[in-house]
């Protein structure tokens, strides 16, 4: 059975100190301090040791034929993001990290696909990066759930969104960023409440904004499972209904009818709670993820998923149709 994890992320093995060149601000950088492994610094502050698969790609190939997975979808991890960089800073940023995933994927190209970033912060720029994406090989895009605390309707992206559709460039909608981060650091609440919050921050701007009503070719996925969109979905629907004065001021459709519009990636940890989300979207929405190689991820790359009783066609569909679908690949690539 082909299983194509649609959501793992990469860093470059080496990454220029782009604080010293453009000579402000936190870009990350990495210490290899020992064999293997390496410290990711945020300016002068420890962010967190990373090991050697995030930058090996023969590594990460290996490991994952040990979990019966032959491609990854692979796209940058989000702290690299630097949407708070100056426009063209964060252009620079962004073709450095496209180019090195481009290089992995014609390396290997029966096991990997790349997600490309964007300067997300001028959505000019981001054009032009989508553009050079599209050109270079890229099957799609990763986008923040929000840029730099801009939600996704405001119409300034619009224009990007027209130019997803015109390339035919599907984005996954990737939780960073999380408000209330620094009221709420301890337990390492941001990552277990606010991610997926922010998921949904990211669903319900795009529903009530109207963008899936402006632009109904563009391909969503929203990554862990949807976050918390989908057990909310009968309070937000209960506020669309009670107060369309505050809710449906720019979007008159009722959030429950794009249930089923926008993709999901599997990452739930819960057999129960991905059986209730194939009862909401159906198996053709929901796309096997791990969010490899970070440790909250799935890193059995969704062993949960072929152990459990589901049958054999949703099994399928999880592994590799509903991704092929998202990106628009047949599966005859893989065969």
């Amino acid at each position: 059975m082909l299983k194509i994890d649609m959501h793992t992320h990469v860093v470059p093995k080496h990454l220029p100190r782009w604080a010293d060149k453009f000579g402000y601000g936190d870009f990350i950088h990495l210490d290899h301090n020992q064999e293997g492994s390496a410290d990711m610094i945020r300016g002068s502050e420890y962010f967190r040791t990373i090991k050697s698969n995030s930058w090996d790609a023969a590594e990460r190939v290996t490991e994952y034929l040990t979990k019966g997975t032959q491609v990854q979808v692979i796209c940058t991890t989000p702290v690299l993001f630097s949407y708070w960089a100056k426009p063209l800073d964060g252009w620079e940023v962004s073709r450095f990290l496209n180019d090195d995933i481009i290089e992995t994927v014609e390396k290997y190209p029966n096991n990997y696909l790349g997600l490309g970033t964007l300067p997300m912060q001028s959505p000019r720029y981001a054009v032009k990066e989508l553009e050079r994406c599209k050109k270079l090989g890229m099957v799609g895009i990763q986008i923040g759930s929000n840029i730099n605390d801009k939600n996704l309707y405001e119409p300034e992206f619009h224009e990007l969104w027209a130019a997803c559709e015109e390339l035919n460039m599907p984005l996954m909608i990737h939780p960073w960023n999380m408000f209330g981060f620094y009221k709420i650091r301890k337990y390492w609440l941001p990552w277990l409440v606010g991610m997926p919050a922010e998921t949904s921050r990211a669903a319900c701007s795009l529903i009530f904004g109207g963008i899936f009503e402006k632009f109904q070719q563009l391909r969503v996925c929203l990554s862990h499972a949807g976050g918390s969109f989908l057990s909310t979905i009968g309070r937000i629907e209960h506020g669309f209904n009670c107060r369309p004065d505050l809710v449906a001021i720019d979007n008159p459709v009722n959030p429950r009818e794009y249930i089923g519009r926008f993709w999901i990636d599997s990452i739930t940890h819960d057999i129960n709670l991905l059986k209730y989300a194939l009862d909401m979207v159906g198996s053709k929405r929901i796309c096997l993820g791990s969010d490899y190689p970070f440790p909250l991820g799935d890193l059995e790359i969704g062993q949960y998923i072929q152990d459990s009783d589901l049958p054999r066609q949703v099994k399928e569909d999880i592994f590799a149709n509903s991704v092929l679908e998202w990106l628009g690949i047949d599966k005859s690539t893989f065969d």
